[in-house]
């Protein structure tokens, strides 16, 4: 057997998703996070797999790792002491920022303190101009007192960040070659090597953020791999990006801040997926986990890619999945506010002590114990009966804010879910109708352990009249570790209007980055059949603050030849992009390119899984049970196990399905069937 194992860490749990690709057979495996040390639970996870289900770790081929060691190190402080080498005048840009304060009138938003205090914050004298060229030298006498600085401030870490360097890298490659030199242990971040283009806050807030995740993201990746090779000496260790690709544990190690939204990137690309096999273009996921709900958008079989984003609220300028994120999960905790109003999140219980009905000593009402006590989740427990559960302990949870709102218990369980439904709505509208999308125009996919029990809740406020639950949705981030491709992303950052003029100069950056993709390729051992480019510009109106991505071509033989540079094509390429952001665009008014972005992608071998045959028998039900689907009351729902479903199979509402990862609820009037990917797609009545 030949394997392909991917491994998503999660806050509550770990998943894992193995495919033999000889003989098509899957496993999949949930065990509980370790949160001090993620390694623990996936070393300890291929164990359970070698041992109950026969994936021996010395047949396993490619190991992908979606990660949340970098997510986590932010939202807790727990970086590495960081010194910033920066321009003179450019000291206190971290928390300058811009002028933007979307939290103006609410007086109790702060901005994250600085993550290097202002007395490891030192300025050298050096100046590279807007065109690239130097304006002041950068002197040893200035390299070697800013190394001084730095050893004196005891910095396991250094960011360098200098005004257009990414224009010119000059002065930041020559001032950290003698800092290597000096003190070798100090990991280093330039902002010509983590994102080189314009907007020297972003650029230096996205270096700071690397720098402070260095240390602890390459001690992990170090532990890891020595994990790995002692067990699957074999396997081709691949670490998932935010933008959706997977790089080497190295490069993970340098640029840890790729990874800070590693997982739910993977469960993007997984749904991808799923909607090719389901023969679905067009759809919006919800994957809800233990501690948070990710949504994202994705049109035209793909996802979209956003380049501004926060991170635990500081700013962070990559390309990432346009995945919106809300603190909505089985762990959320409802709570009241002190205006009186009840509350669900983002407070989370987490996975220790977790939902009061784990037994692990928590108290507090969560989402997962109101599933409970609506009778939704299987009194057996979680993971096929494995993980007990228990509904005393989630009544008590519920009984004092009940008696404070005087309803019954059953009927409070059903308000927190319909808050939790509420603020998911809210999330999804961000990326479809604020838009200019119409979700009654997609699908929705219902990913994590918690997306398939509220899902159609979600569908019918939205209008959306077709849910899709992949056969593990909640261990789908994994099996889209298994299957992303290898990826990196090129960037030139210049300010050339469109006209016929200047086709030129936007020719030459496009052959100089695929130059820089080509040596990517040559690297990365990339067999020239497995190369795929992509070529997207940044391009904005005259005069304009913000741009748009504008997509120019696409091609598999790595040859500037196939993209088409026309001025005329590419305005109206800009001009469909603006009307669709903006709802209109002037077509009598300059535009302009200021990014040029290259994706190259090395495609690697997909698992494939033959469509089953179409059963004409009916499902059969392995019992019933009594389900509240509504705060009305109870009625009784057919219950099926996820194993026994066949293609072809159809069940109506009311009815549960339950499997080792999830739990899917089917309402009254609604129907179910089992498509030849073994999906189920749920059919919402008007």
């Amino acid at each position: 057997m030949v394997w392909f194992v991917g491994v998503d860490v999660g806050g509550t749990f770990t998943d894992f998703y193995a495919f033999d690709e000889n003989h098509a057979v899957i496993c999949v495996h949930k065990r509980p996070s370790t949160p001090d040390n993620p390694a623990t639970a996936i070393l300890a996870g291929l164990d359970d797999l070698a041992r109950d289900q026969g994936v021996s770790p010395a047949d396993i081929s490619r190991f992908a790792h979606g990660t949340t060691v970098a997510t986590n190190a932010l939202i807790q402080r727990r970086g590495a002491n960081v010194a910033l080498i920066t321009t003179e005048g450019f000291r206190d840009l971290l928390e300058i920022g811009r002028q933007i304060r979307p939290k103006m009138y609410d007086l109790k938003a702060d901005e994250p303190p600085p993550l290097v205090p202002r007395e490891h914050r030192f300025e050298v004298s050096e100046r590279i101009g807007a065109d690239g060229q130097v304006v002041v030298d950068l002197t040893d006498q200035e390299i070697n007192d800013a190394i001084e600085r730095i050893r004196a401030s005891g910095a396991e870490a250094c960011a360098i960040g200098f005004l257009f360097a990414f224009l010119n890298a000059d002065h930041e490659e020559r001032i950290a070659a003698a800092i290597k030199a000096t003190l070798p242990e100090v990991h280093l971040s330039l902002s010509s090597g983590v994102q080189p283009e314009f907007r020297e806050y972003e650029r230096l807030s996205t270096t700071v953020l690397n720098a402070y995740l260095q240390p602890a993201v390459a001690r992990y990746m170090e532990s890891l791999k020595a994990g790995l090779i002692e067990r699957a000496p074999d396997a081709a260790i691949g670490i998932n990006q935010s933008s959706g690709g997977l790089m080497s544990v190295e490069r993970a190690g340098e640029y840890p801040i790729r990874t800070a939204l590693s997982g739910p990137a993977a469960g993007v690309v997984g749904a991808v997926h799923i909607a090719q096999l389901a023969g679905y273009d067009d759809v919006i996921t919800l994957d809800m986990g233990g501690t948070s709900a990710d949504v994202a958008l994705i049109q035209g079989g793909k996802a979209g890619i956003s380049f501004d984003q926060r991170v635990a609220d500081f700013p962070v300028r990559l390309p990432m999945v346009d995945v919106n994120t809300i603190g909505a999960g089985g762990g959320s905790i409802a709570w009241f506010d002190r205006d009186g109003l009840l509350k669900v999140g983002p407070a989370s219980a987490g996975a220790d002590p977790g939902p009061a009905c784990y037994g692990l000593g928590g108290t507090e009402p969560t989402v997962s114990d109101a599933n409970l006590v609506l009778g939704r989740l299987s009194p057996r427990g979680l993971l096929d009966g494995k993980m007990a559960l228990n509904a005393a302990l989630s009544e008590n949870a519920f009984s004092a804010i009940s008696e404070k709102l005087g309803f019954s218990v059953e009927r409070t369980a059903h308000g927190v879910i319909g808050i939790v439904v509420a603020n998911m709505v809210r999330a999804i509208r961000a990326v479809s109708v604020e838009r200019g999308h119409d979700p009654r125009a997609f699908a929705l996919m219902a990913l994590g352990g918690a997306g398939p029990l509220h899902a159609v809740d979600v569908a019918r406020i939205l209008g959306i009249s077709a849910v899709i639950i992949p056969p593990a949705p909640g261990i789908l981030c994994a099996q889209g570790l298994v299957v992303s491709d290898l990826k990196e992303d090129f960037v030139a950052s210049d300010r050339i209007q469109v006209d016929d003029e200047n086709l030129d100069t936007i020719s030459n950056h496009v052959s100089t980055l695929i130059e820089r993709a080509q040596a990517w390729f040559e690297d990365e051992k990339i067999s020239p059949d497995q190369r795929w480019l992509e070529l997207h510009f940044d391009m904005r109106y005259v005069g304009q603050n913000f741009e748009l991505a504008v997509p120019v071509g696409e091609t598999n033989t790595a040859s500037q030849e196939e993209f088409s540079i026309v001025a005329e094509k590419l305005m109206d390429a800009f001009y469909a992009a603006h009307e669709q952001a903006y709802g209109y665009f002037n077509p009598h008014d300059p535009a302009e390119v200021v990014n040029l972005r290259l994706t190259a992608w090395g495609r690697l071998k997909r698992p494939e899984i033959e469509p089953g045959t179409l059963s004409k028998e009916a499902a059969a039900a392995s019992g019933t049970r009594s389900v509240h689907f509504s705060a009305d009351g109870a009625v009784e729902a057919q219950v099926y196990h996820r194993d026994a479903l066949v293609p072809g199979h159809r069940i109506a509402g009311p009815a549960v399905v339950e499997q080792l990862d999830t739990t899917v609820l089917i309402y009254p009037g609604d129907t179910a069937r089992v498509d030849e990917a073994l999906n189920l797609i749920i059919e919402l009545s008007a």
